[in-house]
């Protein structure tokens, strides 16, 4: 052993010995609570906790679910809650989500339990959904008071709110209302009792006006009696509608006082493909994009007027990226260069030029060097196409070598040519070579080798087929993308809402028929007018649908084409209502986060296995005092949220813990050298108290536990049981298939 190795050891063992003074110092203290990671859902079967359990699950954070519908349940008693790990009292689950203040029903033995535990324990609920009372600080919802639909209405997140739970957001929290006489949201407004019991507050977090009254309403509120906190929400929601998503990490970061594991961002990456290609163009009387194999044949299926972007295009789009602080990713083609210096006999691209002049304010991804399709040999010669078969009748493939060098070739042009490039990302030309239903379903044998001998982690695939991330061969991940409703072929205003209503409205409208009536979810009502429709409908519907994915924790990339950033630019409407949308939304502390494709990919990669982790009980996770202690399978990396000040303590010192964002910490660990578990130190003043609430006041949570209110009371809806589709595009809400072209102009 040399000098250098034994030295390091010896710090390693004096560390370890230092350890182990400190836990024995610790045994003589006093005996602290413990609070395991995970929260208790009691669903009730509605879409208010099937919401909150879905944030939950989005996160990663661990739950446990009772079914109230289960005969086989789980009683909920002292033992089902806590019991006692090495002498010290365990709380099992740090937060407890329930359909209302009371779904047991009074004088329940259940609920008396649970009110007792979470005043023991310091425990937070959250009631998902009940009607304004005084069972939970509030006023019956009348004098004043209004009980009904919330569509439209204009929500605020009041001073308590901004500098509590939900800091995050600017302070508006619309109500959506996608369809005029539609009601998708229902709900209570009242204020709070004047006259609480001794010791108890309310506070409204989240108010709007009273209909026919100057005074303002709760639509979330902190109920703090009997050493209980109760989260009380009295509208109904769905895990997609907006006013939810703006809510949804408040809720959890509430419900957990902040200190959990898995984390919420807001993501949006856009993916502008074809770079130096030329897209075909929709042209409006054929109903039909010229050079497609769907065009029907004749001397008018010929594009003489393909879509390209220019050097003012480019200067353009720089400007933009600087003026909003964001970047798009280039997916190029580097044969389109020489492809157009033949075609109009130079031998200068003066939008490659421009392009190389701006390399360094852009982001590029390898997109094959000239576009074709990688998965089986096309028989275009019928419609729909077929996979060309061999005389035994297997399907014909293209080669692993052809492959290659569309792969290798525009890796090389990148360099050559100061292209700034991860050569590990990559998306091939319509995502072909992956799955292609119905005609091909199955992967191109020859492409998970050719993806490893070009060294390709991450490929791109389409997120209407195929959402969630798959492996490709033992070297490559896809990144799923979600096509946007701004067409690869449509350069003008009109041609893009030409074809959307060729698409969108049915036969007896001048449609396509793909659309069978009007009253379809996906279909429109009418045509669109050509002039006005893009500004008026598809801008504001494709800004809905992609601030949902934002807003969801979801960094799956969106994706349109150049096409769209060239003639009329009909890009920057959709890209600007978007974030200017968001903007108006959320605070500075919760910016867009704008990743690239290999970025996405390792977010999802690590996710998967943290999920999976979480899902096999593998994870094990609690806090003791200030201390939180979370222990992973080997190769799984932990991801949590903790307050501000919260560090990662090592064996010898310690280190920052995660990144700022919402006005927390969260991020991605492991443990240190040497630890078999990850170990935070929460700042002294965001620890939670951990002393157990006297029996007096226990008794007194289990006497309110059994309270009844009796008063008038209006029927409480269910609410709406399943997403309501924001319209045509929105596959996230409708079980209807995705009516997005797709092709990517060749």
């Amino acid at each position: 052993m040399g000098r250098a190795t034994r030295r390091a050891a010896a710090c390693a063992a004096a560390g370890l010995l230092a350890a182990g003074l400190q836990t024995t110092t610790t045994a003589f203290a006093a005996v602290q609570n413990r609070i395991d990671l995970t929260v208790l859902v009691v669903d009730d079967g509605g879409p208010a906790t099937a919401a909150i359990t879905a944030e939950l699950a989005s996160e990663g954070t661990p739950y446990t679910v009772v079914k109230l519908s289960d005969p086989n349940r789980p009683t909920i008693n002292a033992a089902f809650l806590s019991d006692t790990v090495n002498g010290a009292p365990r709380a099992k689950f740090q937060g407890v989500v329930l359909p209302n203040e009371n779904p047991f029903g009074t004088g329940s033995a259940e609920m008396t339990a649970l009110a007792s535990y979470e005043a023991a324990f310091g425990i937070r609920q959250i009631d998902a959904y009940t009607f304004a009372s005084p069972s939970v600080g509030l006023n019956w919802a009348q004098n004043p008071g209004y009980i009904g639909s919330l569509d439209g209405t204009q929500g605020a997140v009041t001073s308590a709110g901004l500098t509590g739970p939900f800091g995050y957001l600017s302070g508006k929290v619309p109500f959506e209302q996608p369809e005029p006489g539609v009601s998708t949201s229902y709900g209570y407004l009242a204020t709070p009792l004047a006259a609480l019991p001794a010791g108890a507050s309310f506070t409204p977090l989240v108010d709007a006006p009273i209909p026919g009254s100057t005074a303002r309403g709760s639509l979330v509120g902190e109920y703090d009696h009997d050493s209980r906190k109760e989260l009380v929400v009295t509208f109904v929601y769905n895990q997609y509608q907006q006013q939810y998503r703006l809510l949804a990490r408040g809720f959890v970061d509430w419900l957990t006082q902040g200190i959990h594991l898995g984390y919420d961002r807001n993501y949006f990456a856009v993916h502008v493909d074809d770079l130096f290609l030329s897209d075909d163009r929709w042209n409006t009387t054929l109903k039909c994009t010229p050079g497609d194999v769907t065009c029907p044949p004749g001397s008018d299926n010929t594009d003489s007027n393909p879509i390209r972007m220019t050097p003012s295009d480019v200067n353009t789009l720089v400007a933009w990226e600087k003026a909003n602080n964001f970047t798009v990713d280039f997916a190029f083609n580097g044969g389109g260069v020489s492809d157009w210096e033949q075609t109009n006999n130079t031998t200068d691209d003066p939008l490659f030029d421009s392009i190389k002049a701006n390399a360094n304010a852009l982001r590029f991804i390898n997109h094959t060097w000239d576009h074709p399709f990688i998965g089986c040999v096309q028989n275009v010669t019928v419609v729909p196409w077929q996979c060309t078969k061999d005389a035994a009748g297997n399907d014909v493939w293209v080669d692993e070598n052809t492959i290659q060098n569309e792969i290798s070739q525009n890796i090389a042009f990148a360099k050559q040519n100061g292209l700034p490039i991860d050569p590990t990302e990559l998306i091939t030309g319509e995502h072909s070579g992956l799955v292609t239903l119905p005609q091909q379903p199955t992967d191109n044998p020859n492409l998970a080798p050719a993806l490893a001998a070009n060294g390709i982690k991450w490929t791109g695939s389409d997120a209407s087929r195929e959402p969630n991330q798959r492996a490709v061969g033992s070297s490559t991940l896809t990144v799923p993308r979600y096509p946007m409703n701004v067409f690869y072929n449509a350069g003008h205003t009109n041609e893009e809402v030409d074809e959307y209503n060729w698409i969108y409205t049915s036969k007896a409208q001048g449609g396509s028929g793909i659309c069978s009536t009007s009253t379809d979810s996906t279909c429109l009502s009418a045509p669109l007018n050509t002039g006005t429709g893009y500004a008026s409908y598809i801008v504001p519907l494709q800004t809905r649908i992609d601030l949902g994915y934002a807003m969801d924790n979801d960094p799956r990339p969106n994706f349109i084409h150049q096409s769209n950033f060239a003639e009329d630019q009909i890009a920057y409407p959709v890209l600007n209502s978007i974030l200017g949308t968001y903007k108006g939304l959320y605070a500075a502390n919760t910016p867009l986060v704008n990743l690239r494709e290999s970025q996405i990919g390792a977010e999802l990669q690590k996710r998967s296995a943290w999920n999976a982790a979480v899902a096999a009980g593998k994870v094990t996770a609690y806090r003791i005092g200030n201390n939180v202690t979370v222990q992973a399978p080997a190769g799984v990396q932990v991801e949590a949220t903790m307050p501000t000040g919260t560090t990662q303590h090592m064996l010898l010192g310690s280190s920052p813990f995660g990144s700022a964002y919402a006005g927390t910490l969260s991020g991605w660990t492991t443990p240190g050298p040497f630890q078999g578990s990850v170990n935070l130190q929460l700042a002294t003043a965001a620890a939670p108290s951990a002393v157990k609430a006297s029996p007096t006041t226990v008794n007194a949570a289990a006497t309110a536990a059994k309270k009844t209110v009796k008063a008038p009371k209006a029927t409480v809806p269910a609410g709406t049981a399943k997403a309501v589709p924001v319209g045509p595009g929105d596959t996230q809400r409708t079980k209807a298939t995705s009516l997005v072209p797709t092709g990517d102009g060749k």
